[in-house]
């Protein structure tokens, strides 16, 4: 059974930078990963998507071009750099798998493998 668990957010202000990470334990290099997010009042959001063997990645429209998904087989760790956030960036981040080899980020939040998230804020 794979265990998620992320960590690497905080709070930085408008333009700033972070790195999410989520370790594994078990074998993750054969699950296609990814990252969703939730703020308070609304709806999980798929934010970022990556194949098993890390050869395809996808993101969301809201994201694209500032966020870049990565993953370590070897260290069982998925990453999520993350650019110039903005305020509507604020919420907590998720990390999730599930045993395919291709998933799409609106597919991640749906998961049955997540970790207990990281909060990230981001102040105007």
């Amino acid at each position: 059974q794979v265990q998620l668990v992320e960590s690497g957010g905080g709070s930085v202000q408008a333009g700033g930078s972070l790195r999410l990470s989520c370790s594994g334990s078990g074998y993750t290099s054969t699950y296609c990963m990814g990252w969703f997010r939730q703020a308070p009042g609304k709806e999980r959001e798929g934010v970022a998507s990556l194949s098993a063997g890390g050869d395809s990645t996808y993101y969301a429209d809201s994201v694209k071009g500032r966020f870049t998904i990565s993953r370590d087989n070897a260290k069982n760790t998925l990453y999520l750099e993350m650019n110039n956030l903005k305020p509507e960036d604020t919420a907590m981040y998720y990390c999730a798998a599930r045993y395919y080899y291709f998933c799409s980020p609106a597919s991640v939040a749906d998961f049955p493998t997540r970790g207990q998230g990281t909060q990230v804020t981001v102040s105007s």
